[in-house]
């Protein structure tokens, strides 16, 4: 009789430890069902986003959750393609805000840290404090949007100089033949913005303040994604792709937890 009542205490305990497994949520990015499952408001990519996002501190920085998803989506399918280097380093030029704001963000992926925040000038004819006009023709002295892979540094008028390869076709794809570059900038300062309510403008190049070109080329040379973002509907990139960027990153996630 004891055994019976044992035997069916044992089966009991195993049945209640099997409903609570089967009951527990799966919420870790390095789960492997992360192909299987679509790609939800609440899928597992977009968990890793907002805990990204929530741990750089980056709504108190001023950039907001649906431009670093993608930018960090681009980034994803851009290191996909081989176009990137092993550095991961994700720059963010945020032209839905005025320039008037420290809107350039550069983030260490790797680390999981904002490495820098500072002012970044767009084209003249992009518009005064905010920019509003964009365009991929030479001499239209404008911003150009999409994402950008870094390429070589050199040295010319503005001193040290970083050269970019635009990758969006009709969007930025004319950005090496337009001498589109990063580069230091003596009108992108708080004295401007005290004495114009605005930032300097350039000829089309995402400018940073001289003091700091050296250690930003230096921090994002070496083919690694520069994003530059204004919210409009006409933009389109198939470095877009939601459900490529979540495999890969998962399998980085994977390969830096081994």
């Amino acid at each position: 009789m004891r055994k019976n009542l044992l035997g069916l205490s044992v089966s009991g305990l195993a049945l209640l430890l099997l409903l609570a497994s089967a009951r527990k949520p799966n919420i870790n990015f390095e789960s492997k069902t992360i192909n299987k499952a679509p790609l939800t408001a609440d899928s597992i990519y977009s968990s890793y986003i907002n805990t990204l996002y929530s741990n750089l501190h980056l709504k108190e920085a001023g950039l907001s959750l649906p431009v670093f998803e993608k930018a960090l989506t681009g980034f994803y399918n851009l290191k996909h393609s081989g176009r990137t280097s092993n550095k991961e380093i994700l720059s963010i030029a945020d032209f839905d805000q005025l320039s008037t704001k420290k809107r350039l963000y550069i983030i260490d992926l790797n680390k999981k840290e904002l490495l820098l925040n500072t002012w970044v000038a767009h084209g003249q004819n992009s518009g005064d404090n905010e920019a509003t006009n964009f365009s991929n023709i030479n001499n239209s002295l404008s911003s150009s949007l999409g994402f950008y892979v870094t390429g070589e540094v050199y040295r010319g008028i503005h001193g040290k100089s970083l050269k970019l390869d635009g990758v969006d076709e009709g969007f930025n794809s004319n950005a090496r033949s337009r001498s589109i570059v990063v580069h230091g900038a003596s009108y992108v300062s708080n004295g401007t913005i005290k004495a114009l309510g605005r930032l300097g403008r350039s000829q089309g190049c995402p400018a940073v303040a001289p003091e700091l070109a050296d250690k930003v080329i230096k921090t994002i040379e070496d083919k690694t994604v520069l994003f530059i973002n204004k919210s409009v509907k006409n933009y389109q990139s198939k470095y877009l792709n939601e459900t490529l960027a979540a495999s890969f990153a998962h399998e980085i996630q994977a390969t830096h937890m081994d």
